[in-house]
């Protein structure tokens, strides 16, 4: 099948790739000239395991292309749409601006008998909304709704092997036309027995939205526990390990620390709840709201436990932060947990050094008054207290006896509870962790 896909960022990028991996000829386009110029020469303009090979094997085989302009996609009878919908300025709600261009930009390049899939993840009622322009300026044109569900740091894999397809389709005759081409795109998964939910617009919407808000609950869940362990002496890993084992609950997202950020969870759940009040229905979400301050409220605790394991004051204390990207095995340092907490143990006077693997030069670009350095053993030279704030594997697998003659003093702070605590204890450090207690 021809495919356009618009917008080539996280989603878009590997979205295309993937979709030529799977045999389809596929035109990805972007505005941005420097992006598609790197993506045309087969450079990922963002670390994602296992990209850059994809990317590369689709190119080389013809199937994938990019391009500025919205003309090339006028062969394409399937397109697209994965465009970002960033939390506006100063509100809650999600920027609808860049899927609204997209869709109005590829209007002149629909035809008859073309079908737009949104993937991109919106406020309900958008689809509905934009199913009206697509049919009102190009008759016989369709809409549908098919959510994307990438963890990055697992993208490719989430893309070509999903847990779920979810299709939105028109309620008219042409779902049953949009339901067979989006079977076809999506055959070899289809044929797997990939489970398939087929659905409204507005289910579909909101599945992305509530998966993430019922997520973020789960994570601030095991937070708040985490902060009556502080309170009362109790273990939070050894609580969320017991009950863990109930299949109801599950141990996943149970991991207790510095709290989610990224580009998908904070802004999604904010999202929900502005839509929810436009729809005069915002007391279904309030608990989002105290959901997000306690993801909040981690960072503030992860500042005050540095101060207190460097004897009450940061000042003129050297502190090296393992990780800085919002999550392992990403360069993504959207609302990133780690840096925030970089950039207030910096304002309260300490001397910090950053590391992480692969979000060195995002950190450079967008925290330029922060110290990057490249490795975990630069960053403690000297320290007075080693903080792990994001939980890469080569962070958790440091020996501590080794990593122990080079900082002055043996203070760690696992702000993810992904360090075996026994085996720093051993080699002499001051173990200290969010809901558990000193080591």
């Amino acid at each position: 099948m021809k495919i356009s896909v618009i917008g080539c960022g996280y989603l878009g990028a590997v979205h295309a790739a993937s979709m030529a991996e799977l045999g389809h000829d596929v035109v990805g386009i972007d505005v941005d000239q420097p992006k598609i110029a790197a993506l045309q020469d087969a450079k990922a303009p963002f670390y994602e395991p296992g990209f850059e090979e994809l990317l590369g094997r689709s190119l080389a085989s013809g199937r994938l292309r990019f391009s500025t302009d919205m003309a090339d996609a006028r062969d394409a009878v399937l397109h697209f749409v994965c465009v970002g919908t960033p939390q506006k300025r100063g509100e809650y709600a999600a920027d609808m601006r860049y899927v609204e261009s997209a869709v109005e930009s590829l209007l002149e390049a629909l035809k008859p008998g073309d079908l737009v899939a949104g993937k991109s993840t919106v406020p309900v009622g958008t689809a509905a909304r934009l199913a009206e322009l697509v049919e009102g300026k190009v008759p016989g044109a369709m809409l549908a709704w098919n959510p994307e569900f990438l963890r990055e740091g697992f993208a490719v894999q989430d893309t070509l092997h999903p847990d779920r397809l979810v299709y939105g389709l028109p309620a008219d005759g042409n779902g049953e036309r949009a339901r067979a081409m989006l079977d076809e795109v999506y055959a070899s998964i289809v044929a797997t027995g990939t489970p398939q939910v087929i659905t409204d617009y507005a289910t579909a919407e909101m599945v992305k939205t509530a998966a993430n808000s019922f997520l973020a609950t789960k994570i601030s869940f095991i937070n708040a526990m985490a902060e009556l362990c502080e309170a009362t002496g109790a273990d939070v890993k050894q609580l969320a390990d017991a009950i863990g084992h109930d299949d109801r609950i599950g141990r996943k997202f149970l991991n207790a620390g510095l709290g989610f950020g990224g580009g998908c969870l904070p802004k999604d759940i904010r999202a929900f709840m502005a839509r929810a009040g436009e729809l005069g229905a915002d007391q279904a979400l309030t608990f989002l709201r105290e959901v997000d301050n306690i993801n909040m409220r981690r960072r503030i605790r992860m500042v005050e436990l540095a101060r207190e394991v460097c004897d009450g004051s940061l000042l003129g204390k050297r502190v090296a932060v393992l990780g800085a990207a919002f999550k392992p095995d990403s360069d993504d340092i959207r609302d990133s947990p780690a840096l925030n907490v970089a950039a207030q143990l910096q304002l309260q006077g300490a001397v910090v050094q950053v590391t992480d693997p692969a979000a060195g030069e995002n950190i450079k670009r967008s925290w330029p008054q922060l110290d990057v350095v490249d490795t975990p053993e630069e960053a403690a030279k000297g320290a007075d207290a080693v903080l792990l704030l994001t939980e890469w594997k080569q962070y958790r697998e440091l020996d501590p006896v080794a990593f122990g003659k080079i900082v002055k003093q043996k203070r760690v702070l696992d702000g993810r509870n992904a360090l075996d605590r026994d085996s720093w204890t051993d080699a002499g450090w001051t173990y200290r962790a969010l809901g558990r207690r000193a080591g």
